[in-house]
Parts: C-alpha cells; structure tokens; sequence
C-alpha cells in the first residue's frame, strides 16, 4: 500500500487566456466565439506564401496590464519567435510565439488557502498565438479542422513550481480569473476555451529539495478539473515510485468523466522546438509612456478593495471577499457606499436579496434593473424606522425590481407600510388603552398576569 502522506506534491502551472481584442494577434481577422467553422479566416490565418503579419498593440496593451498586474518587470524590448512544432491546427506548421524575451518577466500573485496566504512566483508571461481547433466527433473517420481561433492573441502566465497542493493550484487559477475579467482583457470564460491550464506535476519525499520527473496535464478547462487531474496524477506517480518504477517526462490528458490521465506524447524541450527570431515581423520597443499610460489605467483591484472594505469600511473578511469576487458586483457596490454610510447594511442588500436575484434569474448585475440610488433609498427608509428590513425585502423590493420608475418611500405610504416608532404619536393611544381597561391594569398589577393576554388581545 503506497504511503502517500509521505510525499510533497509539487506543481508549475501555465495558463492561457485569450486576450478581449477584435481581431487576431497577427491580422484583422475576427476572434468572436461561435462562428461557423473556417469564416474568420483569410491568408494571413491560412499561411499562404507571400503573407506578412502586422501586430496588434492591443494585445501589446493587454499584456502589460496584465503584467503590471502581477507585479512583473516590463521588458521593454521584445521580439518574437517561430517555434516549430507538428501543428495540425496552425496552418504555418509553427507557432509565434516569445522565448528568450517574454514581455513580463518575475512577479508574483497572493493566493490565499484557509487561513494561510502567499505569493506564487511567476516565471513570466509572454505574448503568442492560439492555434485553431481540432474536431474528432463530426466524422466517423477524420478529423475536421476549424481556423477560426487560430491566430488568436494569448498571454501565456507560467509560475515557478511552487504550489505545493491541488487546493493551492484551485486557489491560483481562481486568483487568474479574476483578475484578467476586473483588467477587462480576457472574459475567463473557461467553458468556452478562453482560459484554459496545462499543469506540471512531480512528487519527491517530504523534506527532500531535488524536484522530481515532471508529467504535464494539458488543456484543463475549468478550475474543478485542474484540482482533480492533479490529485489523479500525483497519487499515480506516488504510485509509480511505491511500486519501484521510473517515472517518464510525458505529456498527459486528463480524462474528466473517468477521472484518469492518458499519455499524449513525450515531453518536449525547448531545444525540441528550434526556436529562432521571426523575420517577418521586426523587434518592438516599449517606451515608459506607453507602460505608465497603461499602468493608470489599472482599476483598483480586489486586494486593495478587500483592504478597503475591511479596514475603511469595518466590514469581515467573508464580505469583502465576496464582494471583491466580480469586478461589476464591487463596482456597484462601490456607488452604493458613495450614498450611505451604513455599509454592513449595504453589504447585506448586495450579499443577500440582490444576490439572490441574480441566481434566481441567471443574471449579470449589469443586468440588475435598479439603479444603487434606489437600494440607498431602501436602507434609508430602514435606518430611519420607518419600515423593518423584512417588509423592504418581501413588500417593497420585488415591487420595485417590476416597476424600476417607483420610488420606494412614496411605495410605502401608498400601501401603508410605514411603522409608527415615534413615542410622542403613540403615547397617546397607550393611555387611551390603558384607561378604557383600567380594571385590568389593576388586575394586572395584582398579579393576575392572565390580564396581560386580554389587553393584548382587544
């Protein structure tokens, strides 16, 4: 029986995301998902002979923000690459790609994992193009090849080997996506291909610093399935080296449905790749302008936002972290907070009933028909003691979600739900109880506390 409690689990990851651009990294082609096969193509895609790429600084631009993001250094100046390879999908037969200048290199990204948070170094993140798809389930007996996503600009973000668990790798992979959807320059969407994650995988004994035989698990498509194919593949290494075996540098692909990893190929090495400068396209330099425009253009990201909140705000952990998980949830938020200061309440609304709305109906908060003036207006009505939390979330909120042009405190009146809590307007009409059932009132002071039912009743 394999004694996996004691072996270290040591994991690399490199993730891809498809940059938001309109058109392709290298020519005017559309990148708009769902397209019928082979329509966002042209030469240039196709690779016909006398084609020549021209750049899109987009992607450029996207790049470093997203570099910037990470706390990366900025390489200033970059060029591109062939790298050969057997590409059935990427009609040139290479890929363009970056090798010995990456546009960002070091940074880092904090994760946080239960109570323990650090940062994950990043080897770099360099700029290249996606290649196009290949389909196995349209013919019986070929493969069909669409073009349309090849040439699709990438930014490839590659750690160091230093995550240490498939919880740690969960946790970096949701940190990724989060960040390049508040950057706004890719949507994350990882059903749809636009993130995806290979993952480089070893094991070695506990206390040991040599890193084993790495195995890469290629194309996992939704942060579930990068957790589980590293526990698949960990525990079949471990497996491995129990039974006296030799573990081989593979490429592998994760099964999802058997939950089980399949060898691809041997793993290549960069020198297996003949990388060389591209020609046809010419060395780029970034000049500090261009980086500092890009690096004002950075919204406040979730680590600053958390802070925020926690700290300014007085708001826990749990709400400044849920808040902060959708850059368009914040930003809502945010405006809300600029109308009151009664933020535990406004986190409440935002967390609760408007959360619930849009689980209820699969919506967007970009979708969310009131305006965060109006949620204002139901807190107010709330702290002024005029209505309790219950009649604002039952009566009046879904009344105004199907009629956005109400106002909530003439809403109110209208139906008469406004609670009287002002002691000069209902000391009067105590007295008056108190008079018309003065025998009970006696009754009652002499101990009979059964009065006190029959008052309450009338």
């Amino acid at each position: 029986m394999s004694n996996f409690d004691a072996y270290e689990v040591v994991v690399g990851l490199e993730v891809h995301a498809q940059l938001m651009t309109q058109s392709k990294l290298f020519c005017g082609d559309s990148i708009a998902y769902g397209a019928v096969p082979n329509t966002h193509v042209s030469p240039i895609t196709l690779g016909h002979p006398g084609t020549l790429p021209k750049m899109n600084r987009k992607a450029i631009e996207y790049a470093v923000k997203m570099g910037l993001a990470c706390h990366c250094e900025i390489e200033q100046h970059n060029y591109f690459a062939r790298k050969n390879y057997f590409y059935p999908d990427l009609p040139k037969g290479y890929q363009v790609s970056q090798h010995t200048t990456p546009i960002c290199k070091t940074g880092y990204v904090t994760i946080k994992t239960g109570d323990e948070e650090r940062n994950i170094r990043l080897n770099r993140i360099h700029l290249e193009e996606d290649a196009g798809k290949s389909i196995h389930d349209v013919d019986d007996e070929n493969t069909c090849i669409d073009y349309n996503r090849a040439g699709t600009p990438l930014i490839e973000i590659v750690t160091e080997p230093d995550l240490r668990s498939s919880d740690e790798a969960f946790a970096f992979v949701s940190e990724i996506r989060k960040l390049v959807r508040y950057l706004e320059v890719c949507d994350g969407n990882m059903e749809e291909g636009s993130l995806r994650c290979d993952a480089n995988i070893s094991v070695r004994k506990k206390g040991e610093t040599k890193l084993g035989t790495r195995v890469e698990v290629k194309n996992l498509n939704s942060i579930r399935n990068v957790k589980r194919a590293i526990d698949v593949e960990a525990k079949r290494l471990i497996e491995i080296i129990e039974a006296g075996g030799t573990i081989q540098q593979q490429t592998r692909s994760f099964d999802a449905n058997a939950g089980t990893t399949q060898a691809i190929r041997d793993k290549e090495d960069a020198d297996d790749y003949r990388y060389f400068p591209e020609p046809d396209l010419t060395p780029f330099h970034l000049q500090d302008e261009f980086i500092e425009k890009i690096k004002k253009s950075i919204p406040a990201l979730p680590e600053e936002r958390i802070k925020k909140y926690t700290t300014e705000l007085s708001l826990s952990g749990y709400d400044a972290s849920v808040l902060t998980e959708e850059r368009t949830v914040s930003d809502y938020f945010e405006k809300i907070i600029l109308h009151t200061t009664n933020y535990k309440a406004a986190a409440n609304w935002m967390l609760g009933p408007v959360k619930s709305w849009m689980n209820e109906n699969g919506k967007e908060i970009t979708e969310f028909p009131l305006k965060p003036e109006q949620l204002v207006s139901l807190i107010a009505l709330i702290d002024d003691g005029k209505v309790s939390f219950s009649i604002a979330s039952t009566k009046i909120f879904p009344v105004l979600l199907a009629n956005p042009s109400k106002e909530a405190a003439n809403f109110a009146k209208e139906q008469n739900l406004i609670q009287e809590s002002d002691v000069s307007a209902i000391g009067p009409i105590i007295d008056q109880v108190l008079d018309k059932f003065a025998d009970k009132v006696v009754a009652y002071k002499k101990g009979k506390k059964g009065c006190l039912h029959c008052l309450l009743a009338k």
